[in-house]
């Protein structure tokens, strides 16, 4: 998340790292959706007092991607005007399915997935499923190759650094992009 904060601060984005309790307590076992939910809604409460008028988006990678959806899903976060999910966790590893994306039919502000190609926790073809379904509500950013992490292997002839690059590149453009063409 360091380097995803990084490098978005590179492009002129701000963003707001929090844990979630769990993180906090050094558990391995992931936060009820309630809780974590409500982690969300006081990140965002914060980051919002802090952009003043700023354009607010929100989002995480995997576990945090999928429970500021729902929250978002569930009760409009006030003041955010779209979603960016860093490799969306849509189903456990090695079952593929799309039951964890139902939530997404809910939200009604634009959302972006940056998804790598091999990632264990996303199958592609199920994802472009969804994102396709979601209309011009989402739209699907792939990096080849790329698994869960947004790791690359070598014979890739690409490396980390050069892939998240790119992913952080199109976040900001689209950011930038809806910001001033809403």
């Amino acid at each position: 998340m360091a380097a995803l904060a990084d490098g978005l601060a590179d492009r002129d984005v701000a963003s707001l790292r929090y844990q979630f309790p769990f993180m906090e307590r050094g558990s391995r076992r992931p936060d009820s959706p309630a809780v974590a939910h409500a982690a969300v809604r006081a990140a965002c409460a914060k980051a919002a007092t802090l952009a003043g008028d700023l354009p607010l988006y929100a989002g995480g990678k995997s576990f945090g991607g999928r429970m500021t959806s729902q929250a978002q899903a569930a009760v409009p976060l006030p003041g955010v005007r779209g979603l960016v999910f860093c490799a969306f966790p849509l189903h456990p590893a090695g079952k593929p399915s799309a039951g964890r994306a139902d939530h997404l039919a809910d939200v009604t502000i634009p959302m972006l997935f940056l998804q790598g190609t091999r990632d264990a926790l996303a199958e592609l073809q199920l994802l472009e499923q969804v994102t396709n379904a979601l209309a011009t509500r989402a739209k699907l950013i792939v990096a080849p190759d790329a698994d869960h992490a947004f790791h690359v292997p070598v014979k890739s002839g690409r490396n980390d650094k050069d892939v998240l690059a790119a992913l952080l590149d199109s976040a900001s453009n689209w950011m930038l992009a809806d910001w001033l063409y809403r």
